[in-house]
C-alpha cells in the first residue's frame, strides 16, 4: 500500500527550496493533518486554513504562502477540500490558484470567502474552471470582483459541466451579471445551488428577478437559490411564484432581507398549497407581519406537507424549519403559526426570535415544547417562568449559523446550527 506523504515535512522542504519563511498557521494545520493520515488517505480530507476560525490571532495566508502550499498539494491527491476563507489573498494569489485548478484533478471544494481578490483574479479563476473537471463547490463570497468579474463566472457556467455549487454572495455583482447568470442557468444542468446575495442594483424595476424567474421555468436541476438583499418587492415575488408553478426541482428558496409584505406572501401562500417540492423557505428580515403569517399558516395547516424549513424573518410555508425572525409579527400571527404546527406534522423547525411576543405567544410555544411537538434543538426560543408568567429566551440556532464562521474543532453537521444543511444539502461540504 502506498505511504501517505508527510505534508508538514514537505512544506518545510518547499519553503527552504523557495527561500521563504514558514507560516506557523499553515505548518500547524499540516501537522494536525499528518496525525490523521489513515483517515485522509482513505476518505479524502479538507484542509481548513481559515483565518477567522481560531480563538487566538493567526498569521493569515498571503500570496507567497499560497505558492508554497499549492506546491505541497500537487503531491497530495487525498486533499479534496481547501478552506482559505478570511485570509489576505489578492489577484496574485488568484493566479497561483488558477494554475493549480488547471493542473489538479482531486480538489472538489474550494472556499476563498472574504479575501482580497478582484476583477482580474476572478477572470483567472473562472477561466481555469473552463478546463477543470473535478471541482464541485466554489465559494467566492465577499471578494469584490464587481460586475466584470461576475461576468467571467457567468461565462464559465456556459462551459463548465461539473460545478454543482457556486457562491457569489457579497461580490458586488450587478444587473448584467445577474441576467447573464440566469441565461447561463437556462442551459446548465450541473449547478444545483447558487448564491447571488447582495448584488449592487440601481433600478427599482426588478428586471433581474424577472430573468431569474424565467430561468426557473426552464431549469430542472437547480435545488438551492439564494436571493437575499435583492430589493425584491411583491411584484418580484409574484414573478417567482408564477415560475415555480412550472418548476419541480427547487427545494431551497432564500428571499431573506428583501421588501416583501403580506401582499407578497399571498402569492407564496397560494404556491405552497400546490407546490410539493419546496422544503426550505427563508423569509427572514422582511415585513410580512400578522397578515402574512396567517396566510402562511393557513397554507401549512391545510395543504402543504413538504415544506420542512420555514425561515420567517418574512414568511412561512411548506418548511420543516420555519424562521420568522424579525418580521414584525405579533401575537396573532405567531399563535396562528403555532396552531399550524399542531396540524402539520412535517413542519419540524420554527425560528421566531425578533418578533413581538405577548403572553399568548409565549404560552403557545411553551405548550408545543412541553408536549414534545417542538424540540429545543429545532427552534431559537426556550420558555422560562418568572412570578407565574411564561417568557421566551433566545437560543443560538438557525439555518446557516456557520455560513461565515466554522469552528475548527468539530465538524459542522448539527441540525440545530445548520438546518438547511441537514434537510436539503446539495453537497457534502458547507
Amino acid at each position: 500500500m502506498s505511504v501517505c506523504p508527510d505534508l508538514h515535512q514537505h512544506y518545510v522542504q518547499v519553503c527552504q527550496n523557495l527561500g521563504q519563511t514558514e507560516n506557523p498557521f499553515i505548518a500547524h494545520v499540516l501537522q494536525e493533518a499528518d496525525k490523521n493520515d489513515e483517515i485522509i488517505w482513505t476518505k479524502g480530507f479538507t484542509l481548513k486554513i481559515a483565518g477567522n476560525s481560531h480563538l487566538v490571532p493567526v498569521q493569515r495566508v498571503t500570496d507567497d504562502n499560497l505558492q508554497v502550499l499549492v506546491s505541497v498539494l500537487h503531491a497530495a491527491a487525498f486533499v479534496t477540500g481547501l478552506d482559505l476563507r478570511y485570509n489576505v489573498l489578492t489577484d496574485a494569489g488568484a493566479k497561483t490558484m488558477a494554475t493549480f485548478l488547471q493542473e489538479n484533478s482531486s480538489l472538489r471544494y474550494l472556499n476563498l470567502m472574504f479575501n482580497n481578490i478582484g476583477k482580474s483574479g476572478a477572470e483567472l479563476i473562472a477561466k481555469a474552471l473552463h478546463r477543470n473537471e473535478t471541482l464541485l463547490h466554489m465559494t467566492m463570497t465577499g471578494n469584490k470582483i464587481g460586475e466584470k468579474g461576475g461576468m467571467f463566472f457567468a461565462s464559465m457556467l456556459q462551459i463548465n459541466s461539473t460545478l454543482e455549487k457556486l457562491d457569489l454572495g457579497d461580490c458586488d455583482i450587478g444587473v448584467q451579471c445577474l441576467i447573464a447568470t440566469a441565461s447561463a442557468l437556462n442551459l446548465n444542468k450541473s449547478v444545483k445551488a447558487i448564491n447571488l446575495n447582495r448584488p449592487l442594483l440601481f433600478s427599482q424595476e426588478e428586471e433581474t428577478t424577472v430573468h431569474l424567474a424565467l430561468m426557473l421555468k426552464n431549469n430542472s436541476s437547480l435545488l438551492e437559490l439564494h436571493l437575499c438583499k435583492h430589493e425584491m418587492k411583491n411584484f418580484g415575488v409574484e414573478r417567482l411564484c408564477e415560475a415555480l408553478y412550472e418548476n419541480s426541482s427547487l427545494r431551497y428558496l432564500d428571499l431573506a432581507c428583501n421588501k416583501i409584505t403580506s401582499d407578497g406572501v399571498k402569492f407564496l401562500g397560494k404556491l405552497l398549497k400546490w407546490n410539493q417540492t419546496l422544503q426550505i423557505l427563508d423569509l427572514k428580515a422582511n415585513r410580512i407581519e400578522d397578515d402574512g403569517a396567517i396566510y402562511l399558516s393557513e397554507a401549512l395547516a391545510l395543504y402543504n406537507r413538504t415544506l420542512q424549513v420555514l425561515v420567517f424573518t418574512q414568511l412561512p410555508q411548506n418548511l420543516q424549519v420555519l424562521s420568522v425572525v424579525s418580521n414584525n409579527i405579533s401575537g396573532k400571527g405567531l399563535v396562528a403559526l403555532s396552531d399550524a404546527m399542531k396540524t402539520n406534522t412535517e413542519l419540524s423547525c420554527i425560528y421566531i426570535w425578533g418578533n413581538k411576543f405577548d403572553e399568548a405567544t409565549c404560552m403557545a410555544f411553551s405548550e408545543l415544547i412541553q408536549m414534545g411537538r417542538l424540540k429545543l434543538n429545532c427552534t431559537d426560543v426556550e420558555p422560562y417562568e418568572v412570578d407565574g408568567h411564561t417568557y421566551l429566551a433566545e437560543l443560538s440556532h438557525g439555518l446557516q449559523k456557520h455560513y461565515y464562521w466554522t469552528p475548527s474543532y468539530w465538524a459542522v453537521t448539527k441540525k440545530v446550527a445548520n438546518a438547511s444543511l441537514a434537510i436539503a444539502a446539495v453537497s457534502e461540504y458547507l
